[in-house]
């Protein structure tokens, strides 16, 4: 359904509105971007309780045949090969130059039958990358009749639990068909905030009830993308377009572990994808410049765009970096940011100056996450 701007519309629209959302344009969609609680309430609810979120714009796309893995893996530098049913992985589309197209998670639900899970803004870019490149072998379908919901916070696992799904055997980045109340999904048990959780596909047509029947329990209450925001930072999870881009490496976005070590030098299958001379040469780190995480010591906001300088030596006040995502952490109380530094200045710790409406401002460099990831891995 599209309205009247031309922005489309997920199956939860109606619903969102009746809960109270504010919506917003993102992505070519009205997406809901907060509720009557605010993005701080809602933010410390995931943290605490069940967030449920609605990622519907992003893409889903099956891809299924004959050398399906190894033929993924002409595109990323993931190792899908040893993928075992089941199981998904953090992935990257690439260009020759190294670059990134798009990251997403690729999971195996079938012997070669492989979900993706694509960003909402590079779906159809996405879509005709992979069919340009694989079409002719492989069937790839865009499946824009399936909602994407995301339950996510450490009582995600009761809230199954209470409907009947003993979940405690599924570990982190692994996927399993279920029926909820007889409506049949695909759970994968990830996300996007740090937290225990799970993303669920459905169909369109259950979508809503399988929202209401989540919704119905005490410890759930819908989140927007306002919050979704903030707690990726926290996370320090990568947003792409603006952390990570068509111009950024995968080790320059300290993305390294992405780089599966069957792909690398000395590895099983070395190498064989967009890019990979550029890459390969870059690991360890072996590159000009550095994502990195960047702590404010005051408690203005440093938002993207702000340009980092040097404080240090005789090049006092030269660019050496900027702020690729910023907010303030309802978790930790403070601004915080992740931007590109040149290397030299990648160590933690270091002390540098942001420029904010012409007033300089210390910011350090800082581990990532900024908040600890709460991943379930069964004993």
């Amino acid at each position: 359904m599209n309205s009247p701007e031309n922005l489309q519309r997920t199956a939860l629209f109606d619903l969102h509105q009746q809960s109270g959302a504010k919506i917003v344009p993102f992505a070519g969609y009205e997406m809901p971007v907060n509720y009557a609680d605010g993005i701080i309430k809602e933010h410390i609810h995931t943290r605490e309780k069940a967030g449920l979120f609605d990622v519907s714009h992003m893409g889903q796309i099956r891809v299924s045949g004959a050398n399906a893995a190894p033929l993924l893996e002409t595109l990323m530098p993931v190792d899908i090969v040893s993928l075992q049913l089941g199981q998904q992985k953090y992935g990257l589309l690439l260009n020759a130059q190294g670059g990134i197209i798009d990251d997403l998670m690729v999971a195996r639900i079938g012997e070669n039958e492989f979900m993706l899970v694509v960003n909402a803004a590079c779906k159809t870019n996405d879509f005709n990358y992979l069919n340009n490149q694989l079409g002719s072998r492989l069937e790839l379908e865009m499946m824009p009749h399936k909602s994407l919901l995301a339950l996510q916070g450490p009582a995600a696992a009761q809230v199954m639990q209470r409907l009947g799904q003993d979940l405690s055997d599924m570990g982190f980045m692994s996927v399993r068909k279920l029926q909820v109340k007889g409506i049949a999904c695909w759970f994968s048990r990830s996300g996007y905030t740090g937290e225990d959780g799970f993303e669920i596909s459905v169909d369109d047509s259950h979508a809503v009830e399988i929202a209401e029947t989540l919704l119905a329990d005490d410890e759930v209450k819908w989140v927007g993308l306002g919050a979704r925001d903030s707690l990726r930072l926290e996370a320090g999870l990568c947003l792409y377009g603006h952390d990570i881009t068509a111009r950024t490496t995968p080790i320059e976005g300290n993305l390294l572990w992405a780089v599966s070590k069957a792909r690398r030098r000395g590895g099983e299958r070395a190498g064989g994808f967009p890019g990979d001379n550029i890459i390969l040469s870059q690991i360890p780190k072996q590159v000009s410049k550095l994502l990195v995480g960047l702590s404010p010591q005051g408690r203005a906001p440093i938002r993207e765009g702000a340009v980092i300088e040097d404080i240090q030596g005789t090049e006092i006040g030269r660019q050496i970096g900027a702020v690729t995502s910023g907010g303030f952490s309802p978790s930790l109380g403070k601004p915080i940011c992740m931007g590109y530094v040149d290397i030299e200045h990648s160590a933690e710790n270091n002390v540098l100056n942001a420029v904010v409406r012409d007033k300089r401002l210390p910011i350090n460099v800082s581990k990532l996450p900024f908040v600890a990831r709460n991943y379930y891995r069964p004993a």
